[in-house]
Formats: C-alpha cells, sequence, structure tokens
C-alpha cells in the first residue's frame, strides 16, 4: 500500500492540474489573465475551507497564529505558481507543462527536498532526475522543429 498510496495522491494532484491548465488555456482571451488566476484561485479557497473539516481539526485561527510566516511564504509560492501557469498555457498551450514540471523536479525535489530537507535520494532517484533534465533538452529542440 505504501507505493500506491504516493501514486493516487499524484494522480489527484496531476487529474487537478490538467484541468486547471484547461481552465487557464480557455482563459487565453481574456484580457487580465490575472484577474481569471484570482477568481480561480477563490474557488479553489472556497473549495478548501468547505472540505478542511474532513482532514482534521478546523481552527482557523490557531493555524493562522501558529503559522503566518509559512502561510505567506507558501501563499506567496502559490501565486507566482497561478502567474506562471497562467502566463504558460494562455501564451503557449498546455503541452509546455513538461517544462514545468521539469523544472518543477530540479526546483522541489533537489533544491527542497534534497538540499533543503536533506530527504534521501538514492540512484534511481538521480537517474530520474537526470533523465527529467534531458526531457526539458529533447523537448526544447523538438519544439525547435514544429
Amino acid at each position: 500500500m505504501n507505493i500506491i498510496l504516493p501514486i493516487v495522491f499524484a494522480t489527484i494532484a496531476a487529474i487537478g492540474n490538467a484541468m486547471f491548465a484547461l481552465g487557464q488555456k480557455q482563459s487565453s482571451g481574456i484580457e487580465n489573465g490575472l484577474l481569471f488566476v484570482a477568481g480561480s484561485a477563490l474557488v479553489a479557497f472556497i473549495l478548501a475551507i468547505t472540505t478542511s473539516p474532513l482532514f482534521g481539526a478546523f481552527s482557523l485561527e490557531s493555524m493562522v497564529r501558529d503559522n503566518w510566516k509559512s502561510l505567506l511564504f507558501s501563499g506567496a509560492g502559490l501565486f507566482l505558481t497561478y502567474v506562471g501557469f497562467n502566463l504558460l498555457y494562455a501564451k503557449f498551450g498546455a503541452s509546455q507543462y513538461v517544462l514545468y514540471a521539469t523544472i518543477s523536479i530540479i526546483t522541489t525535489t533537489v533544491f527542497v527536498g534534497i538540499i533543503l530537507l536533506k530527504e534521501p535520494v538514492n540512484i534511481y532517484h538521480v537517474s530520474a532526475i537526470l533523465l527529467a533534465m534531458a526531457s526539458v533538452i529533447l523537448f526544447s529542440v523538438g519544439q525547435s522543429k514544429i
């Protein structure tokens, strides 16, 4: 079961990302893409607040009081993610996701996971990271041939 759950959770996130990508691409005609981002963030906020009691104790006040620095930092990161997605998908299309995904491997897996949090890594992880980097190169070469 420990092998299956991460795949299930990643699949949930991937489905959500695909929905987000499609919504972003469909909004490409909107004059102010940041306004669309704000609207989609509002919908996400409402859904998260509504379902959060299903995941544990609901104490908004203590959560903010005890985690305000992390909340601000994470919120700024989510904002950058939303803006980057909006610009990437609206201007270049969902097929460009491979660039985001691979760069995320480097920024999140390598920098945050391995360097900052000292999470364990083995030869299989290193190989996967190197292959992911190769995918950016191959994708970029492929794009230049279109």
